[in-house]
């Protein structure tokens, strides 16, 4: 799957000596949830500082700058972006830092708020400036806001103003506090490293990464404190009152597969979905091919329940980053073919099953098939590892207009005549729901769907999203 934008990655860690490396090494395994920037805050207990630019962890923290050694510290939290909202710019690059009343602040957010606009809006008729177009700076402004301010949990307090999807880090001079939307639609979680020092992750392989131990994902709604007296927890609401609404596409292509979210091993996850995907579209064919590497433990799972011999068609350039990052479709088209060059010896004169994480325009799809023709394939039967994409998300995926998804505008037959396959098999919402371990009403499904977990339209409408906000919370000033 390469025709989508990706969302972010968060890390952060307490009172540890190596903070700001650990960091950086956190931030490197999460690098596949965003490459566009990267940053890093540090704290010694009193003054925070942050350094933050363009591009990979490794362009931005070059060893030879020194710049790890200059944000030395014993707390850290770092940051991985791809702008689903604000343009691509240096100044929404994050963590973002500012000081306001109550001190300085540093603020790691993965997700999208979907009422940012209206409350940036609010704050800017009564005289605030902003510096950068992300979403995250509204939340500085409302706890600096002295109303809220002045609330027994000023955090709390701003937390229930938000609407839309948020798993989101700040640093303060004194104390990391996580905390996570009343849905859960990003994963984020709690680790501990061998030292018995607290950490947090958008996910578990970040912990891997630092020889940490997984503990606990942080619970929709919830706010986590860690600081000298170790770690403690409150909720923002009440527990119990809200339907989670995970983001299954975490699942199906953001995650890495040696990542847990949500309770399951995404690698388990993919390969049940294979197997599904085998039993509700089975095709007799030569050999099973993934389009890596979203799409490899799905085509495991296919080719196991299937009997189809598993070979790699695609070998993929590990110089070449996730594709959407290319602006235009050419551009697209081009890094895909730079990314992803077909095995001939493995796929000429052969009837070839290609299993995909998603298809989302169908036009680099349509090039990768284009190859295996090129390369003398002699069937290709395309499967994909999730239901149709018809509808865009509001919550951190920047899914193309409704209008520029494929499946939205074609059926399944003028989908496989447009990608000039034998044929085409999509796993059922039902099929992908059963590979989870939740309920399926635990997930947002709205991509597929069109159900979305709170209301949402291209205008977000204000008066749709103050109601919503009566029914949920309480004491919203």
């Amino acid at each position: 799957m390469s025709e989508i934008k990706e969302e972010c990655g968060v890390f952060g860690i307490f009172d540890d000596a190596e903070a700001v490396k650990k960091t950086y090494f956190g931030l490197h395994s999460l690098q596949h949830r965003g490459q566009e920037s990267a940053g890093i805050a540090s704290s010694d207990g009193e003054y925070i500082k942050c350094y933050t630019g363009m591009g990979q962890v490794g362009r931005v923290f070059r060893p030879s700058k020194g710049f790890l050694e200059k944000l030395e510290n014993p707390t850290a939290i770092g940051h991985l972006r791809y702008s689903t909202t604000g343009s691509s710019n240096p100044l929404n690059a994050q963590p973002f830092l500012s000081e306001y009343s109550q001190g300085q602040i540093a603020v790691a957010h993965n997700g999208n708020l979907i009422n940012a606009n209206l409350l940036r809006d609010e704050y800017e008729a009564y005289g605030h400036i902003f510096k950068s177009s992300n979403d995250t700076e509204v939340v500085v402004h409302l706890l600096a806001k002295p109303t809220h301010v002045s609330k027994p949990d000023p955090l709390a307090h701003v937390l229930n103003h938000l609407h839309g999807a948020f798993s989101i880090l700040f640093l303060f001079p004194d104390r990391i506090e996580a905390a996570r939307d009343p849905f859960g639609f990003r994963p984020l979680c709690l680790g501990k490293t061998k030292a018995g020092k607290y950490c947090v992750a958008s996910e578990t392989c970040a912990f891997d990464a630092i020889e940490a131990e997984y503990i606990r994902d942080v619970e929709p709604g919830e706010i986590v404190t860690i600081d000298k007296t170790g770690l403690s927890s409150r909720f923002f609401v009440e527990p119990g009152t809200v339907t989670p609404g995970h983001c299954i596409f975490e699942h199906v292509y953001f995650a890495k597969q040696s990542s847990r979210i949500f309770g399951d091993s995404v690698h388990e996850f993919r390969k049940q979905s294979g197997r599904v995907l085998a039993q509700e579209h089975p095709v007799d064919a030569d050999i099973v091919t993934p389009v890596p590497d979203s799409g490899t433990s799905a085509a495991v799972g296919y080719a196991s329940e299937s009997g189809i011999p598993f070979d790699m068609g695609f070998v993929r350039s590990h110089y070449v980053g996730r594709t959407f990052l290319a602006p235009s479709q050419e551009l697209r088209d081009l890094a895909v073919k730079m990314k992803l060059a077909v095995v001939k010896e493995a796929v000429a004169g052969k009837r070839v099953v290609v299993v995909d994480d998603s298809v989302v325009r169908g036009t680099t799809t349509k090039g990768k098939i284009n190859s295996l023709r090129e390369a003398g394939a002699k069937e290709i039967h395309m499967r994909v590892a999730c239901p149709p994409l018809v509808s865009p998300c509001y919550f951190g995926v920047d899914f193309p207009t409704k209008e520029e998804l494929i499946a939205n505008n074609r059926t399944l037959e003028e989908i496989r005549d447009f990608l000039k396959v034998d044929s085409l098999g999509y796993i059922s919402l039902d099929g992908l729901l059963s590979c989870a371990s939740l309920p399926g009403d635990h997930y947002c499904t709205a991509c597929w769907s069109g159900d979305y977990k709170m209301p949402v339209n291209t205008a977000f409408n204000k008066l749709s999203l103050e109601r919503h906000q009566m029914q949920l919370f309480d004491n919203i000033d």
